[in-house]
């Protein structure tokens, strides 16, 4: 590897370790977690922190991107993997939970005026409604889901029921979530007859 390569490289783990450290501190402190805290967990300078991410925004944007992209990916693997749709599927959705808890704070974040913030929700929408709907219709199709969930619909419930609180934390979201999975699942024939 040349020079050049390797100073990519090496800028490339930094950037990385950066997303890695700003995405934990966010889990626990929310957006506005100090950018002192997220270089010394990086094991960098807080300069090189500005270095690749000269705004807040900027690095929020960057750590949700990634996150979405992850969780996108991640369904393509679990599809291509040895589980039934259903584990799949549970799999999946766990770590879209742990995306939406470490969104704690970023809402208020997407209602700021920053231009670079403004597509982050719709990108959300893009990719992953179809990496959900690419489950769910494997489930469909094996006989393991209700073919009547809908991607959307999905994401929404698990999303509303990761709002946490006083007495609801991460914890108690992934109960409910847990509860909300078994519902998707789809009923024998007989047992829809009799309901």
């Amino acid at each position: 590897m040349d020079a050049n390569g390797s100073r990519q490289a090496s800028l490339e783990r930094t950037r990385a370790a950066l997303l890695r450290s700003a995405s934990a501190l966010f889990v626990e402190k929310g957006v506005q977690a100090p950018v002192r805290d997220i270089a010394r967990s990086a094991g960098v300078g807080v300069g090189t922190v500005y270095r690749h991410f000269p705004t807040r925004a900027e690095l929020v944007t960057a750590v949700y991107r990634h996150q979405i992209d992850e969780c996108a990916e991640l369904a393509s693997r679990l599809r291509t993997e040895d589980r039934s749709p259903t584990e799949a599927l549970t799999l999946w959705i766990a770590a879209f939970v742990e995306f939406l808890v470490t969104k704690h704070g970023l809402g208020s974040a997407l209602h700021s005026e920053d231009p670079s913030l403004l597509s982050l929700h719709t990108l959300m929408l893009d990719r992953l409604l179809p990496a959900c709907a690419s489950l769910l219709d494997a489930g469909a199709d094996a006989g393991e889901l209700d073919p009547q969930v809908t991607a959307y619909a999905l994401m929404r419930a698990v999303g509303n029921l990761c709002i946490l609180g006083p007495g609801y934390g991460r914890t108690d979201a992934q109960t409910m979530v847990g509860r909300l999975l078994v519902g998707c699942r789809a009923y024998p024939a007989s047992a829809r007859a009799s309901s």
